[in-house]
């Protein structure tokens, strides 16, 4: 079977009936053709702001010359490596990483994907700790794989049967709620600063510096998902430097590749990384940290060094959240509400079946903008983070033009 798009015919062999249908929903049923920074092209060259950003790989924009060269001479000077052994690029990386984030987080695994970060971290915290016990918070979303599978708010987890087993929820932000919940028998807590598909529900800093607290005082492991909001989105380096902490460990997602590359990676203390030191090559990733990504990596963190982008996030994010809350008070009830922080941003259209048509309107006038995984009225808007003033506009007008055609 095949579905008819705007520019080609694509077999349902290739995504699956299913998922051709839920683009087509979207407006999203079309081959990407070329794409550089804020932009993506179909292949009958129309023109797409990339505001989905691949859920923020893309916080550098599409195909960064920078990135793209060097991937090009990584390619001719080495390959993906052997992951059990050291390599110069893996530990460029890793001292690079060391020095790019805030607080002491020295330590690194590499992996591939969000989800086998986080899968890494729980691990390492279940086996620093001993203990079995994993608090998530309410409205988070964390991966794919096993136990970010398991820690995420989602509808489908029946259909995979047993999950991961010892695994807590808690009420998002509540401190009252983690006294109560959080104990002797606890080996990790886990959230997102910013949860992305969650309306952009953001963690306030006495939260979060509450949680470091008490994870402290109960001797558990405080796991930060800083996948979407990392490198600059919120407007900081990482979200959780507001509330003035760091985490034992922190989950970091592809956009350390800058959508060139897939690379992850988990960052620990030298506190909690001494399990890894007492089970050396416990855990294993076959293609993480392969040796062309660390370089593409290495690239892309002096980029983000050089460039600063959280700067610009959080200027561009107020001009962009200014816009779409003009544009709420002119919509009438089409717009619920709009919330988030930098680049970040989300609008609550008040019914998934909206969030899709606001989608498929958007696209139709050039922005590409997803619903929210776990608020699914929620439409969210995550451009990249150099986007000039003239592309906010674009965004706003894009976005005021897709609610009046609803």
């Amino acid at each position: 079977m095949a579905i008819q798009t705007q520019s080609n015919v694509v077999g349902a062999d290739v995504a699956g009936q299913g998922r051709l249908e839920r683009l087509h929903d979207l407006g999203h049923d079309f081959l990407e053709g070329k794409r550089g920074g804020a932009y993506v092209y179909d292949e009958e060259g129309n023109r797409y702001l990339d505001a989905h950003g691949a859920a923020g790989v893309f916080n550098l924009g599409r195909r960064h010359p920078e990135l793209a060269d060097e991937l090009k001479r990584a390619m001719r000077e080495t390959d993906i490596g052997n992951f059990p052994m050291i390599s110069r690029e893996k530990a460029l990386l890793a001292k690079a990483l060391a020095d790019f984030v805030s607080g002491p987080l020295e330590c690194c695994i590499f992996s591939v994907v969000r989800g086998e970060a986080m899968d890494a971290a729980c691990k390492v915290a279940r086996g620093f700790t001993r203990r079995a016990e994993l608090i998530a918070v309410d409205g988070g979303w964390h991966g794919q794989t096993g136990f970010a599978l398991s820690l995420s708010d989602r509808k489908d987890k029946d259909s995979y049967g047993p999950l991961i087993p010892d695994v807590r929820v808690m009420p998002f932000g509540d401190l009252d709620a983690a006294r109560k919940t959080i104990s002797s028998k606890t080996a990790a807590v886990i959230l997102e600063p910013v949860q992305a598909e969650n309306h952009c529900r953001i963690a306030s800093p006495g939260y979060l510096k509450g949680l470091a607290d008490l994870c402290r005082e109960h001797g558990a492991v405080l796991i930060l998902d800083e996948t979407q909001t990392g490198f600059g989105r919120t407007g900081l380096k990482f979200a959780y430097e507001a509330a003035g902490i760091a985490p034992d460990i922190l989950v970091l997602g592809e956009a350390l590749g800058g959508g060139m590359f897939p690379i992850a990676a988990t960052l620990l203390t030298q506190r909690v990384n001494a399990f890894m030191n007492a089970h050396p090559l416990i855990h294993l990733s076959t293609f993480g940290g392969a040796d062309v990504g660390c370089r593409v990596a290495c690239k892309a963190i002096k980029i983000y060094i050089r460039e600063e982008p959280w700067r610009n996030a959080a200027a561009m994010g107020e001009r962009l959240l200014s816009g779409l809350r003009e544009l709420k008070r002119g919509a009438g009830s089409q717009i619920r509400d709009v919330g988030g922080k930098g680049l970040l941003l989300s609008i609550d259209l008040g019914s998934p079946e909206d969030a899709k048509r606001f989608c498929k309107a958007a696209a139709e006038h050039g922005l590409l903008v997803v619903p929210g995984e776990v608020a699914a009225q929620t439409v969210v808007i995550r451009p990249p983070l150099k986007i000039s003033p003239e592309q906010v506009d674009e965004i706003l007008a894009s976005a005021k033009a897709a609610v009046e055609s609803m």
